[in-house]
């Protein structure tokens, strides 16, 4: 998994293919824990199946983040890891953007509002 701050307030974690991605996602959850001021954004541009055990991951971490008043974005699916998310109706529930970029100007726009 690759980490990096964008910004003071701002993670953003490159994620890996199952079955990798739900030991970084508690891996991610736990640093969001410790520090508790920051935002997320996950590119999924290494991810081509999503689990239904890192699914419970994503959900308890964007619950952690909306808790504690910071978001999650995810940024970089590709056309099948996004249909499923469209089908099953979890494109309302996380913030879905095109690439990294787009994830943290939405993120920095809300910011400086």
């Amino acid at each position: 998994m690759g980490m990096q701050n964008l910004t003071e307030d701002i993670i953003l974690v490159d994620l890996h293919r199952e079955p990798r991605m739900g030991d970084e996602l508690k891996t991610v959850t736990d640093i969001v824990n410790d520090r508790g001021d920051c935002d997320v954004i996950l590119d999924f541009s290494n991810v081509d199946i999503i689990t239904s055990s890192s699914l419970s991951k994503l959900l308890k971490l964007r619950q952690l983040l909306t808790d504690c008043g910071h978001r999650l974005v995810f940024c970089s699916m590709n056309n099948f890891t996004k249909s499923a998310f469209n089908i099953t109706g979890l494109d309302g529930i996380f913030e879905l953007t095109d690439d990294k970029f787009a994830a943290s100007e939405e993120l920095q726009s809300i910011k400086s509002k």
